[in-house]
């Protein structure tokens, strides 16, 4: 049996010879014969294979004793509040995020929506797939839940309603899975919502919703400019990350949405702790530092800084790969609470949204995450190091290598997901120092890669 869509941190492989509904119901099975988990939610996302592979996950998860309580057509956040607000044993979400439409996968919780991951179970449960399974004395049961109201609920906690003003925005859920919460949101808000490939639909008919490819991008930025809207907002298929675009249609780097919504976010709290990742970090600490919160360096990865913030019970985390954590949202990631509280920023302040970003984007310009192909990336992340820790401020170990000096740093480190070495550099106040340091890491990366 082909086991290889199990990853470091869910499932994601192509359908049928990869992930199939044989092979879903036995990972059902498995699930619980792991876990031991009795109250599991079910949810699936816009893909076509999704019905299927959830039905059979299903069929394994009540063969195995479990009550199973489907929560039909969502994203991966509605299982993540659904787990942990009906405090159910664990959820599961069929999905594959934004890989290729041939594809489909599983990201799975247990109690409290705490990640299941390689490191926690999801081996375990991909090694008993592979053993025969006996039915349960007694069947799980079967029934639907209707989650929507109390999760749209939820979001609208977290915004002062009676502060919001009439704003344009423009929405791209680009045939994913948002448009069905922009819906019933609209009702309780304000805003006009001008809804770009707005429709459910799993063929992908304008390509697969990652909107951190910049080919992606034109559709939402046009939009922003030709309706005059205040900004646009793009998700991914199962809507866990949100991308912003300014009042200009300019697609805002994640590392400035972690700023934005620390400050936003500690205000609100009147201090706290916010967890962050490693890569960029400069205009983070002097926000979160400014808003009197205390700033968390973690490991990059969901199941990192989940964990991380657990354990320092922050109020919030953020990483420039637009995933946002919430703690009073299990500490989990969402695509949805991020917009609204930018929307609220945005009428409480009166500001446009680039002159809120423009100001952190002088103080701290960033390259962006730029990825190489490496043949041997330990060796020459180590060589980089070797090479620029001489005469270095500080080096820290946290994710990859981070080299800081008084007016510039860099983050280099091997992708968790993909065969690519990943850099990211910034400075203070100084655009030519940042691309003039970007080039000369490039170059000695491409010279060690040559040299082999």
């Amino acid at each position: 049996m082909d086991l290889s869509c199990f990853k470091a941190y869910d499932l994601r492989g192509r359908v049928p010879d990869q992930l199939n509904p044989i092979l879903a119901e036995k990972i059902g099975r498995a699930y619980v014969e792991i876990t031991g988990a009795k109250k599991v939610i079910v949810g699936y996302d816009i893909r076509l294979s999704s019905p299927d592979i959830a039905e059979a996950l299903s069929s394994g998860l009540m063969a195995a004793g479990a009550d199973v309580f489907d929560i039909g057509l969502c994203g991966t956040e509605q299982v993540y509040f659904a787990t942990s607000h009906y405090k159910m044993d664990g959820g599961i979400m069929v999905t594959a995020s934004h890989n290729p439409k041939d594809h489909n996968g599983m990201k799975m919780v247990g109690p409290e929506s705490r990640p299941i991951s390689s490191d926690n179970g999801l081996n375990e449960i991909r090694d008993r797939v592979l053993e025969p399974f006996a039915d349960a004395a007694e069947q799980g049961r079967y029934e639907p839940l209707e989650v929507m109201s109390a999760y749209v609920d939820h979001l609208l906690g977290y915004i002062d309603a009676a502060s919001l003003s009439p704003l344009t925005i423009v929405c791209n859920a680009g045939n994913g899975g948002a448009g069905l919460v922009i819906d019933e949101l609209e009702q309780h808000l304000p805003f006009e919502f001008v809804k770009v490939h707005h429709q459910p639909d799993g063929h992908f008919p304008n390509g697969v919703p990652n909107p951190i490819l910049p080919e992606n991008r034109a559709a939402t930025a046009d939009a922003v400019i030709a309706e005059g809207a205040a900004m646009g907002i793009a998700w991914d298929g199962d809507y866990d990350r949100c991308f912003f675009f300014d009042e200009n249609g300019r697609f805002i780097e994640g590392y400035y949405i972690v700023g934005l919504l620390a400050d936003q976010f500690l205000h609100k709290t009147g201090g706290g702790k916010v967890i962050h990742d490693p890569r960029l970090t400069w205009n983070t600490l002097d926000l979160v530092k400014a808003a009197g919160g205390e700033a968390i360096e973690s490991k990059t990865g969901h199941a990192f800084i989940k964990q991380r913030m657990r354990d320092e019970d922050a109020v919030y985390g953020g990483e420039m790969s637009a995933h946002h954590y919430f703690r009073d949202f299990a500490y989990c990631d969402s695509g949805m609470i991020p917009w609204l509280l930018v929307a609220e920023r945005l009428c409480q302040s009166g500001q446009t949204l680039s002159s809120l970003i423009d100001a952190r984007i002088e103080a701290y310009p960033a390259s962006g995450e730029i990825n190489r192909t490496i043949a041997d990336p330990p060796k020459v992340i180590a060589a980089i190091e070797a090479k620029y820790s001489v005469g270095a401020k500080s080096v820290s170990h946290v994710d990859g290598v981070s080299i800081e000096f008084d007016d510039w740093r860099f983050n280099l480190r091997m992708s968790n997901t993909e065969p690519v070495v990943r850099l990211n550099v910034e400075s203070r106040a100084d655009i030519p120092l940042m691309e003039e340091k970007t080039e000369e890491l490039l170059a000695e990366m491409d010279r060690l890669n040559k040299e082999g």
